[in-house]
């Protein structure tokens, strides 16, 4: 919406990004899985426009799961996905890689590709406890075969401040991570799970929610801070 050129790379096996942009990856001939197995990546063949002007899609399936094992005997096995966007990097003004909820190498290879990793934290003691973790492998990344990586800021999601609890933890996130945690919260609402079944952006199916609103605020943000 902001004139962005945007790729939005579907880097999880659950391919929930791809359905929730309402493209089936196992009716397509070719997915994110085949260009990292592939000598020469024809990345721009597999790419598929989506309904959302300026926003095109590298789908997956659960096929990418299979991509952690046949990965681990390749030389530079954690530069697989930036061989795959090499090719389209200039294509596009910001490349968005939706990693999967696991350290394993596929997210190796998107913090080896990535010049910055937005953190999403649901307002719960035990996603605190991962993002420490996380921090973890962004940090031995960065200092092994990344060193351009930093983190850009930390989302908070599923915010529902009538609870004790989720106040709680919005205020350690904040006295911990400072001004790297974004001013825009995501509050919790149907209005979410309603637009993926939909297989559309709550931007598109419900623009005037407060939740799309919410999303606009994060992505002027995300644009004053210079990250797209």
């Amino acid at each position: 919406e902001y004139g962005r050129r945007v790729l939005l790379v579907d880097f999880d096996p659950q391919g929930a990004a791809s359905v929730g942009l309402g493209v089936n990856a196992n009716d397509l001939d070719q997915t994110v899985y085949d260009l990292l197995l592939a000598a020469k990546p024809m990345t721009a063949d597999v790419i598929v426009p989506t309904s959302v002007p300026g926003l095109d899609l590298l789908p997956a399936n659960i096929m990418l799961s299979a991509a952690e094992i046949q990965l681990v005997n390749e030389v530079a096995r954690e530069h697989a996905l930036n061989r795959v966007l090499r090719p389209v990097i200039d294509d596009y003004d910001v490349i968005i890689i939706d990693c999967q909820p696991s350290l394993g190498l596929l997210t190796i290879n998107a913090l080896s590709t990535a010049h910055g990793v937005m953190i999403p934290v649901e307002t719960e003691f035990f996603a605190l406890r991962g993002v420490a973790l996380l921090i973890e492998s962004i940090e031995r990344v960065r200092d092994r075969i990344n060193p351009k990586l930093k983190i850009d800021g930390f989302l908070a999601t599923m915010v529902d401040k009538r609870t004790v609890h989720a106040r709680e933890v919005l205020d350690r996130l904040t006295d911990t991570f400072g001004d790297l945690v974004y001013d825009t919260q995501i509050r919790r609402t149907i209005k979410f799970p309603d637009a993926s079944v939909a297989s559309e952006p709550i931007t598109t199916y419900a623009p005037s929610h407060p939740g799309a609103e919410a999303y606009r605020r994060l992505a002027r943000e995300v644009i004053a801070r210079g990250d797209a």
